[in-house]
């Protein structure tokens, strides 16, 4: 058994607090003993009384001025995009063609792919991210190259084969049976295997013919337990193109509707034009629903109406997506000073613990894995990032006047970035210290 115990202010959502009072929804604790055996969460409790419970030689670790939480959460996010994070001046559909096709062209070669996966996972634990839904190319090798990668960090991966068979280069075109076939090898390749999960993952639904989509629904109907990712009402010129290519589907969301790509492990990514049959849709089938407000901003997308999605009478999962790289940083803090601003300009206040619910237990929920992931509670997976409150001069002056816990994570959500990322914990191990020698270590090296 290896064990190990983590001290410092923490917090954890013990419910949704679009649905109860903050004080209800957030629980803290202002010195906390999290101890964790065998990668788990053992017990959580006040230091005081859990250090004179806790036995003799287990490795304790105090991380002061900072505040530990549930680690964040990624919901939707292109690993082969890493490499054109700010692609310049385009609108979706150009600037798929003219810098994420091109881009995602390079990934037939299996050494690039497995470069570009070692940074991106890198990225990820330096901001704090710890579970991810992940888009690759339409190669095999891309998929192996990112679980592989993860399957070293042991951290918590969902991620497909990208599925196009129409509207795309050549080189990046499968068809409706390799497409199926392919990924049906990687689900028995890489479901369940250690904690990577797979999930079926064609792009958007102008880059796959109704056979694909149908081909795509069959998999997932013949893998109970993988998930669907696609894309969903982020452009309008998109949705005008969805509507002749599929004219006798009443919505976009019908399209994947139809194929048998909504329910439970299902996760649309932008949903930025949605009508309340769209919203009705996902509340009763329990599909999911991505916010991505970094990138919805940077293309000129829209603004995601997250309270009407989270409305009390038909509420909608929804988790906060980085979507690297239309998307312009892989920090989910980042992601909630966006999120904050377009729910403003939509006549809306994102409060710190909505957001910091949605990149923790929010995230967790709309993957389905909030029996494991998502709180700091005993019996839940060890996957904790450490939040420094003196990361930046600008921090630590702004937070040393702070009145509350609120106003704390609030300035967190405004002013922080990767360097508030002290550690990130995989597992209960401390695979990225950002003060370190060498701040990424596989887990075997962390112990």
């Amino acid at each position: 058994m290896t064990q190990r115990a983590i001290r410092g202010p923490a917090l954890t959502f013990r419910g949704d607090p679009f649905r109860l009072p903050a004080g209800e929804a957030l629980h803290y604790w202002p010195d906390a003993l999290i101890r964790i055996e065998d990668g788990r969460i053992a017990s959580v409790e006040d230091a005081a009384e859990g250090l004179a419970r806790l036995p003799a030689g287990v490795p304790l670790t105090h991380h002061a001025d900072a505040l530990i939480c549930p680690g964040f959460i990624d919901a939707h996010v292109h690993f082969p995009q890493m490499q054109m994070i700010g692609a310049f001046g385009a609108e979706l559909l150009e600037w798929l063609d003219r810098y994420t096709f091109v881009a995602e062209q390079d990934f037939a070669d299996e050494d690039h792919a497995r470069d570009v996966a070692g940074r991106f996972l890198r990225e990820l634990l330096r901001a704090g991210t710890t579970t991810a839904a992940v888009y690759c190319t339409v190669h095999p090798h891309s998929v192996d190259a990112l679980f592989e990668e993860s399957e070293r960090f042991n951290t918590r991966m969902i991620a497909g084969k990208v599925l196009m068979d129409r509207n795309a280069p050549e080189g990046l075109l499968d068809t409706a049976g390799t497409g199926y076939a392919q990924s049906k090898a990687l689900i028995e390749r890489w479901h369940g295997r250690g904690r990577q999960l797979y999930c079926i993952t064609p792009r958007f639904a102008p880059s796959s013919t109704e056979a694909q989509l149908e081909a795509a629904g069959r998999l997932w109907r013949e893998h109970p337990g993988t998930y669907v990712q696609t894309h969903l009402c982020e452009n309008p010129g998109e949705i005008a193109w969805v509507r002749e290519l599929f004219p006798d589907r009443s919505s976009y969301l019908d399209v994947y509707d139809h194929a048998g790509l909504t329910g439970p492990r299902a996760i649309f990514g932008h949903a930025v034009h949605m009508s309340e049959d769209d919203f009705a849709c996902c509340h009763h089938t329990g599909s999911a629903l991505a916010h991505c407000p970094t990138s919805n901003l940077f293309l000129g997308s829209g603004l995601f109406r997250l309270f009407d999605a989270r409305r009390a009478d038909r509420p909608v999962r929804v988790g906060l997506g980085t979507d690297i790289g239309a998307g312009t940083s892989f920090s989910q803090l980042q992601s909630l000073n966006e999120a904050y601003k377009v729910a403003k300009l939509g006549g809306n206040a994102l409060t710190p613990e909505q957001g910091f619910y949605l990149a923790t237990r929010g995230g967790a929920e709309a993957l389905r894995l909030d029996d494991r992931l998502g709180q700091i509670a005993p019996g839940f997976e060890a996957d904790l990032v450490v939040l420094d409150l003196k990361a930046t001069p600008l921090l630590e002056f702004r937070l040393a006047h702070a009145r509350d816990l609120a106003e704390t994570l609030f300035v967190l959500m405004t002013l922080g970035d990767d360097r508030a990322i002290r550690t990130t914990y995989i597992a209960g191990e401390p695979v990225y210290e950002r003060d370190r020698a060498e701040p990424f270590v596989y887990p075997a090296a962390a112990r």
